[in-house]
């Protein structure tokens, strides 16, 4: 079985997918954190990504390793472990622009593909219910308030200690949604008969078993 869950920043689909995948003993995937490996990757090695040339020469040596330790992901780059590092606000800043690209994303399809061909399968990004498994029995499209998805990432870059103010959030959050939304290639959407949950005055328990409640 594949469930998708889609939907934009700050609306809980990384925590909420990891919990149905616990819950259910399923795999876990997150093509979202693929295409942050690959915009770090890019930035680091100073390769201009609207120089088509350059782009596809990077991408066709490519390497990402995905290693489960204790129920979580672990993301590798020709060897260096960037699982952190995918997550600072430099990477946010820039991967909806280079995830827009159609030679990235036609890059890394069957890449992803490929994770369907695993027994039941929890994939959260922005269009796996729409691009990457149309064909998935249940599809979960996430939303929330703006204002509410931008505190969430406040108190979790906070946590971190990565410094941002909630307006500069709160636009970076406004600017991708734009983007994801507008761009050519695989945009952000709901799927055909995906569930539409708000998450906004929702905990992530409850947002987990009304996805537990579509299955069981």
């Amino acid at each position: 079985m594949i469930i998708t869950i889609d939907g934009p920043a700050g609306t809980g689909k990384t925590t909420i997918a990891q919990q149905v995948a616990l819950r259910l003993g399923f795999s876990y995937f997150d093509t979202g954190a693929m295409y942050r490996a690959l915009t770090y990757a890019l930035m680091k090695n100073s390769i201009d990504f609207k120089n088509p040339k350059k782009l596809e020469e990077f991408l066709n040596k490519f390497k990402l390793e995905i290693q489960r330790d204790r129920g979580k992901n672990r993301y590798f780059v020709d060897g260096e472990e960037v699982t952190e590092a995918i997550r600072t606000p430099e990477v946010t800043k820039n991967v909806s622009e280079i995830a827009a690209s159609s030679k990235v994303r036609e890059s890394l399809i069957e890449f992803q593909r490929s994770f369907g061909k695993q027994n039941n399968l929890v994939c959260e990004g922005r269009d796996m219910g729409t691009t990457i498994f149309p064909w998935a029995e249940l599809k979960i499209f996430l939303t929330a308030r703006a204002e509410v998805r931008a505190q969430r990432r406040y108190l979790e870059w906070k946590d971190k200690k990565m410094a941002a103010s909630p307006e500069e959030i709160m636009q970076e959050l406004l600017k991708r949604d734009h983007l994801d939304s507008t761009r050519e290639a695989s945009p952000l959407k709901q799927a055909e008969h995906a569930h539409l949950i708000d998450t906004s005055d929702m905990s992530i328990e409850e947002v987990v078993n009304i996805i537990l409640s579509l299955i069981l």
